[in-house]
């Protein structure tokens, strides 16, 4: 059996935390700043945890499951 790869997109976007929890960046702060408001942008710079609901496919790609 051939080993199983993961997906190279995944690897890239998300972390494990050390509690095994998935962290992923916000997306749309990459161009067209000017339209939004400090208070958005700002808060698009955080960090945040992947979503329940979301976590199961997410493992699945980077093989952790």
């Amino acid at each position: 059996m051939p080993k199983q790869k993961t997906k190279s997109s995944a690897k890239k976007r998300f972390k494990l935390t050390g509690t095994g929890k998935i962290k992923r960046k916000h997306a749309f702060k990459s161009h067209i700043l000017t339209k939004k408001s400090k208070k958005r942008k700002l808060a698009l710079t955080h960090s945040t945890l992947v979503d329940k609901a979301d976590e199961g496919s997410i493992k699945e790609q980077l093989r952790l499951k």
